[in-house]
């Protein structure tokens, strides 16, 4: 594997090829509820072990996204498990005549519903550990002792409810609904939840123990509630745990880490932009999974250089 943090640093792909499975989880609990999987993961041997990812999507999105990136991140390796999310999923807006963010935007979604978008989590887990007994094909591969979590918008969401942060539940009773089994997790367009509670950020967002990485963009507004991307940057502010990247990619948008301008404005950055996020996406996992100090020394010391005038990253 290329060292990331060497200054000829290289965004070729890692030296596995990628496969790829698809399928469904059933949960019985939940009047058998369907969690469809799409599974990103590294042709490696039977004696090696790959850390664990999961990939939430955002409002409107289903397990199909975000391919660039872990296509990339699989290759180095790793397991990528994206999930779709039945009742916040692409389902909502697919073959409707009208824009899709139209249909999105007058959406509602009930607490319940969000509640199950969580619960999703630490179920397929759960199917994940019984893979390791029953699965031999992922099964052999899986490193669950290196889980880490990630998503997109409404799926940062998520990634922050599974990092320790409270939500409100059907009764405005805030609950953690904090997932164990995470070491470390990935926000990709962190969204504060304001406009679903009062209480003070710190403590909404305090009970957060785990390393995360928050990336935005200066482009960054949220699509459905409009506000700027000044706002996202509240999760990482108030955060407990010690460890919160903030990345700022200069001119950033919202759409860019689901590889696609999403029907929203065209960005002629994307490829800069893309290329960003695989590369400490990946150093991210690499230091908080698989404990690479060099990596680490790289994202608190060089990662800077690297970007250049194209975004900050913050410890």
């Amino acid at each position: 594997m290329t060292s990331l943090w060497h200054p000829d640093i290289t965004l070729d792909s890692g030296p596995h090829n990628v496969l790829l499975k698809k399928g469904e989880f059933t949960d019985p609990a939940r009047d058998d509820r369907i969690v469809p999987y799409k599974i990103y993961y590294p042709d490696m041997s039977a004696n090696e072990k790959a850390p664990v990812i999961i990939w939430s999507h955002g409002f409107g999105g289903n397990r199909d996204g975000a391919a660039f990136l872990s296509r990339y991140v699989a290759s180095y390796g790793y397991m990528l498990v994206h999930l779709t999310h039945i009742g916040t999923d692409s389902s909502l807006w697919e073959n409707k005549k009208e824009h899709p963010w139209d249909v999105l935007r007058r959406t509602k979604v009930s607490r319940e519903i969000t509640l199950h978008r969580f619960k999703d989590v630490p179920f397929a887990l759960d199917q994940l550990e019984h893979w390791v007994k029953t699965d031999q094909e992922l099964g052999p591969l899986l490193d669950l002792a290196q889980i880490g979590m990630s998503g997109h918008s409404f799926g940062a969401m998520t990634t922050q409810a599974m990092a320790g942060q409270l939500i409100p539940d059907e009764t405005e009773t805030l609950i953690r609904m904090k997932e164990d089994r995470f070491k470390a997790g990935i926000a990709y367009s962190p969204v504060p939840i304001a406009h679903l509670t009062d209480a003070p950020p710190a403590d909404l967002y305090g009970p957060i123990d785990i390393p995360l990485l928050h990336m935005t963009g200066t482009d960054d507004a949220s699509p459905i509630e409009g506000f700027s991307y000044e706002h996202r940057l509240v999760v990482a502010e108030h955060a407990a745990h010690p460890e919160q990247y903030v990345l700022i990619k200069k001119d950033g948008d919202h759409m860019v880490y689901n590889g696609t301008k999403g029907k929203l404005t065209a960005n002629p950055n994307r490829e800069r932009h893309e290329d960003i996020v695989k590369v400490l996406s990946l150093a991210f996992w690499e230091s908080k999974l698989c404990g690479d100090a060099a990596v680490q020394d790289w994202l608190r010391s060089g990662a800077q250089g690297w970007l250049a005038d194209d975004g900050d990253l913050k410890l």
